[in-house]
């Protein structure tokens, strides 16, 4: 099983799917192929999914990355972002791989943890994925209670709020109450395609100083 797995190779953009594997087989999976690899994974109820995420892909999620970063240490906002880290709980048989994500209300309660087991753990009080190869499969996410998600598409960002067990689609983010999230994302991940990274996100730090 594992010699098989690690002889296939998923290109970029593409994903994926195995089927019928056990709780113990994803964590020896997860084990196996190591922290430093390309691929995400995504694990519910028996069905494992492999992503490798295309250029465009990181690029996205870098700049929204660093704009909440941004956003949050202008607002002196104490935050640990712990990127891609396995999101995982055995007895939800659920475990995902958000491109990047944030504990902010739970920061402390997280702080020198190396790994991270839900059944004990918080989730994430934000998880943001980039859909531009694959849709987040949202079951995960609202299995594991993450409270905000947001998924970065090309026709922009979408923001979904955990209420009562499941996900709202909300027009802004219970993150940034009083910041359009929604329009700021859209507008400087835009114009990094076509001006680059550095100069939208200093466009982006103008935009704070002057608004915040």
């Amino acid at each position: 099983m594992l010699l098989e797995l690690r002889q296939l190779k998923v290109q970029p953009g593409h994903q994926l799917l195995l089927e019928d594997i056990s709780w113990q087989q994803f964590e020896t999976i997860l084990t196996e192929l190591g922290e430093h690899r390309a691929a995400r994974l995504s694990y519910s109820n028996g069905q494992l999914e492999i992503m490798v995420p295309l250029p465009e892909h990181e690029k996205a999620k870098e700049i929204i990355g660093d704009m909440v970063k941004i956003l949050l240490e202008a607002q002196q906002i104490v935050f640990e972002s712990l990127g891609s880290t396995t999101l995982k709980n055995e007895r939800m048989t659920q475990g995902v791989e958000p491109d990047t994500c944030f504990y902010i209300q739970n920061s402390a309660l997280i702080i020198g943890k190396n790994r991270l087991d839900l059944t004990v753990d918080p989730p994430p009080d934000l998880a943001i994925e980039i859909d531009l190869t694959s849709r987040t499969q949202l079951d995960n996410y609202q299995i594991l209670g993450v409270p905000e998600l947001w998924r970065y598409a090309g026709r922009g960002l979408k923001i979904n709020v955990w209420q009562g067990g499941h996900y709202v689609e909300s027009d802004s983010s219970p993150t940034f109450p009083d910041i359009p999230i929604i329009e700021l994302v859209n507008r400087y991940v835009h114009q990094s395609l076509s001006s680059g990274r550095s100069q939208a996100i200093q466009a982006f730090k103008i935009w704070v100083q002057d608004n915040l």
